[in-house]
Order: C-alpha cells, then structure tokens, then sequence
C-alpha cells in the first residue's frame, strides 16, 4: 500500500501490471455501468459518487502513463539530458484529486504516525476530512410529516417514531485499509463501501400546546451521501382534523347546530372538553340569535411557553330554520311574535 496508485487499479478492478488498452477497456465498461442517468433516484447518489471516482483512477493511471512516456523519451536523447528537477519530481508521482503527491504522501506520513493510538484515532483526524482541499457540505434536511390529534397537543404526549434512511457502510475493510484511503474519502467512499437502507427509531416528546409547523431535530440523522456529512433529519408537527374543534391559534372554536324553537324558548347541552372534562352550557334567559357566540375563558389550547396558561374556547351556533309550516303554524307564529321588539338587548 505504498503506492496510491494501487487504490485507482482497485477502483478499477484490473491488476496492478494492466495494459493502458485494458485500463482504457475497465473504465469505458465501469462508466457505462455507473452513469448516474442510468440509475433510478434512490441508487442515484451512489451511483454518482462511483462513476466520479472511476474518472479520478482512470484519469490519474492515464496521467501516470503519459509521464513514463516522457521520461522514457528523456532518457532515450543522444547525451542523456536530465530535464529540471522540479519537472522531473512531477512526472514521477502520480496526482491526487485536487492535491499534488507531495501533499498526499505528507497527509499518509500523518495518518501513519496518527496510527499509534490506533486505526480510530488516525480516521478521526482533521487533515483526513481536509484533504480534497474544500469544506464538507452538509445536504439538506430530510423532512418528514408527524401527525398529532388535538387531543395529543393538548394533553401532550410522547410518540415512538420509525423511519428509514440511507446509511454508508464500510464492511469487509480492514482498519488499516481504511486508514489508507481515507485521504481518498471524498471520491472512494461509495465505491469502498455500499449505501443501505436503516430503519431508525427515535422518541418525541410533544409538549402541550405545540402548534402545527413545530420542528424537531435529530442531527446527522437524516441521509448519507459520499463526500458530504450526515444530513439532518426533521419531523414537521401536522394537526389531525377534529370532528369537533378547530384550532385557531391559541383558541379553540366548536360550532353547535340549535333548532329555532330551542334558539327562542331555551336551550341545554354537554360536551366534552379535549382534556376528557364534561362541560354543560345552559341557555334558560337568552335568546341565540344569528352570530350569537359564546366565550369560556381558559378552556382553550395551552401556551407552549406559558405553563398554566390556556387560550379561550369560542362557542358559534348554526340556527337550524324548519324548511316548510303548515298555514295553522304561520298563524300561530304571527301571532305570538307580532308585539315582539326586533331590536336586539
């Protein structure tokens, strides 16, 4: 392994003494196989990440082939002329992607030296992450819905979550080849090892009075791709309709329907609140005319950041009009409602 070119005929799968006609023949077959167009969305990543790092090992051998053609040339001049040093120095180590060999033997040297408190500590070191020469990106965040009822929101709760992602794996690598190819990380990953799916399980604790839009975090959770660091994963809180209330803000708003003749004459009638409390309302000496409301103060949702603190509940009623009356029954109303006073009190 003291040869990184070792690493690109791997990449290749060809042996080390291949023919520039077999290596061209590896990588025309490998590109074709991998193109990123040829894979569906969820390989796609994969994909990518391969067919870049076939380019970069067939790109660096072709390289290293043109620069023994011209030292062989060099050396085959009448008198032997030696080219500048610098010159020759270039023609005799193979490229590194985005980093000169001196640069790549330097950070191998580290790593070696790194290794003496194990293939661990020598992974985990800084210049490995650095050595494509540009800062990892970290991808955006996977988004996710998590469905609460009322109920849950208001009371709070806490739910157990399972979800899936792509996770890299790196088996059947030893520790020291891994150490090796770490400074080749951003282009070998993928190739070295092999995107799976994971299934996760994580727990949230709904708070009371958390709104619809909520976002909970779980870092480095989310996808990973070659190249990038693990992209976060964030569950995005829904509101399930209720068949009662509706949330507006902090208020909780329940239509009731009431029959005109107990909107006039009187009216009674229980439900139960979200926290499974049984409330009555009582309409003995008021009339419910249309856009009457109600108000009970603090029975509302709870404020997140306000313990003890509830919004209102508001009451609207639909007065439900009878669709037909027989002449006695418009008489009798007539009668009864002729004196009444049509403004309201």
């Amino acid at each position: 392994m003291g040869n990184p070119a070792e690493v690109y005929f791997q990449v290749l799968n060809i042996a080390e003494d291949s023919s520039p006609q077999e290596i061209r023949s590896a990588y025309r077959a490998l590109v074709k196989k991998w193109h990123p167009d040829k894979h569906p969305p969820s390989s796609r990543p994969e994909a990518e990440a391969k067919f870049k790092a076939i380019s970069q090992a067939y790109e660096a051998l072709n390289d290293q082939q043109e620069n023994r053609s011209m030292v062989g040339a060099i050396n085959d001049r009448p008198g032997g002329g030696v080219e500048p040093r610098h010159r020759s120095q270039d023609l005799q180590k193979p490229r590194c992607a985005g980093n000169s060999a001196r640069e790549f033997k330097d950070e191998y040297r580290s790593a070696k030296a790194g290794a003496v408190a194990g293939p661990a500590a020598a992974v985990a070191r800084p210049a490995f992450s650095s050595f494509s020469g540009t800062v990892k990106t970290k991808p955006p965040p996977v988004e996710r819905k998590l469905e609460c009822t009322l109920e849950e929101l208001c009371r709070g709760c806490k739910k157990e979550i399972k979800f899936t992602r792509n996770v890299i794996t790196n088996k059947g690598c030893s520790g020291q080849f891994i150490l090796y190819v770490m400074d080749l990380h951003d282009i070998l990953v993928a190739f070295l090892g092999l995107i799976v799916r994971k299934e996760e399980t994580q727990t949230v604790r709904v708070k009371p009075g958390w709104k619809k839009g909520t976002k909970i975090t779980f870092e480095g959770m989310g996808d990973e791709r070659p190249g990038c660091l693990p992209a976060d994963a964030v569950f995005v809180i829904a509101e399930k309709e209720h068949p009662v209330f509706k949330r507006k803000g902090n208020e909780l708003v329940m239509k009731v329907e009431v029959p005109l003749v107990n909107a006039l004459t009187g009216w009674f009638f229980s439900f139960r609140l979200l926290t499974g409390e049984k409330m009555s309302c009582s309409f003995q000496d008021e009339i419910i005319y249309p856009g009457y409301e109600r108000v009970i103060e603090g029975q509302g949702m709870p404020l997140a950041h306000d313990k003890g603190v509830r919004g209102d509940l508001r009451i609207k009623f639909h007065i439900v009009f009878p669709t037909q009356l027989s002449d006695e029954q418009l008489s009798g109303i007539k009668e009864l409602l002729k004196d009444t006073n049509p403004s309201r009190c």
